[in-house]
């Protein structure tokens, strides 16, 4: 029996008995859909973290009190750390020898910036940090010029847009020069920067900068807990600038020696590497998930085909009264099984990497399509239908010709 006469044959089992053939097909998509849609979600995130990760500088390290990346609840003995303080930051900037480029990062306020009679929507950040912020995070200067020394150390009310800022304050003005109001304060603008994107829609470009004595003098807490970042030389030194930055923070913030930091230091790498242990267990859970319900699917299949034999009795005498081999039947209802995996297996791929994609679309990144998950898909499929069809297969080959033909 050839391919198509076995596609056929599979279509028409299928057809006897339309709801024992949905229920099974139901089972089976369930099953590939689960671990589709958690592997496309997982990709896209992903993919999303490290195209994010790629924008930001490989060689910053940034210094703070608390995990970057939290899951849970934070142990006491963490959250009672004391602040990672303005003061830390200027005492880490004298003593660094390896490291360079402090930089503090900090939000002190979340308001709308007003410019005459236009204003933004009540979200906009305002950070306080130095003449480092922008190389540290990325950041590309449109038009205009970064702060100075004298801008730091006045505490000047100067500030620098964001690409958002400035489309919804200027439509028809060049912001160069131009003097806006953050909560109710004058500031000359005298930078304007290129827009930079998104991650999990909170918008990169939505911000202004203002020198951090400024905003200290306006919002106060200089022992206010804050982000300190500082850069490597090049990116082979980055482990050697952790080591240096470890040590110098230890001093200032007086750990005994054979104590834990009390404070983090975290890299693209780090982060990278606490991202993948995350979506490792995401993978493995869907994994997991999935292959129960593949489990119960295959226990149906072997049901179906179970019932096709019985129903296919005569059908099977009169092929081996007419020469068909053990070998022939087994390979026939082997066929049907792996056929019928199959289609359930390409509609739970079809529904979970839709599904999965709208994280996509919540997130506004390009869609993933887990190639490798896929293939994974239409291998797994084949085992099962493999494994679960191998009994009624054998149980079909060794049906007697003669009590076969006499089955009613």
């Amino acid at each position: 029996m050839n391919i198509t006469e076995t596609i056929v044959q599979a279509l028409s089992s299928l057809k006897a008995n339309k709801l024992r053939s949905f229920l099974t097909l139901l089972a089976l998509v369930i099953g590939v859909f689960s671990v589709i849609v958690s592997t496309t979600a997982v990709a896209v995130l992903d993919s999303y973290f490290k195209d994010t990760m790629s924008i930001m500088g490989s060689d910053v390290i940034t210094i703070t009190k608390t995990p970057a990346v939290q899951m849970g609840r934070l142990d006491k003995n963490i959250r009672n750390r004391k602040n990672v303080s303005f003061d830390a930051a200027l005492e880490l900037e004298d003593r660094m020898q390896l490291a360079k480029g402090m930089s503090p990062l900090e939000t002190f306020d979340i308001t709308k910036i007003v410019y005459g009679e236009h204003e933004t929507d009540p979200s906009v950040r305002v950070v306080g940090s130095n003449q480092n912020y922008l190389i540290n995070n990325a950041f590309e200067l449109g038009d205009g010029r970064n702060f100075s020394e004298d801008d730091i150390q006045y505490g000047r009310n100067v500030v620098i847009l964001g690409k958002d800022v400035q489309n919804d304050l200027f439509q028809n003005e060049y912001p160069l020069g131009k003097s806006i109001r953050i909560a109710g304060r004058p500031y000359t603008i005298i930078g304007l920067l290129d827009a930079k994107g998104q991650i999990f829609g909170q918008s990169f470009d939505e911000l202004v900068i203002i020198p951090y004595t400024t905003a200290l003098s306006v919002y106060g807490g200089f022992n206010r807990n804050i982000a300190v970042q500082v850069r490597a030389p090049e990116i082979s030194l980055v482990e050697q600038a952790v080591e240096e930055i470890t040590g110098i923070m230890r001093v200032i913030r007086k750990v005994i020696p054979g104590e834990e930091n009390d404070f983090e230091i975290s890299t693209n790498e780090s982060l990278s590497g606490t991202f993948d242990t995350f979506t490792g267990a995401l993978y493995t859970a869907g994994f997991a998930i999935g292959f129960i319900t593949l489990l119960g699917a295959g226990i149906g299949v072997m049901n179906i085909m179970l019932v096709s034999v019985s129903e296919r009795t005569r059908e099977i005498g009169v092929r081996k009264a007419v020469g068909a081999t053990r070998k022939a039947i087994v390979n026939q209802f082997l066929m049907e099984a792996i056929f019928i995996c199959q289609i359930g297996g390409v509609l739970g791929m079809i529904f979970g990497i839709g599904a999965g994609n709208v994280v996509a679309i919540l997130i506004d990144t390009p869609p993933v399509i887990p190639i490798w998950s896929v293939a994974g898909g239409f291998f797994g499929m084949f085992i099962v239908g493999l494994v679960f069809g191998v009994y009624p297969a054998f149980k079909a080959a060794k049906l007697d010709p003669i009590e076969s033909l006499r089955y009613e």
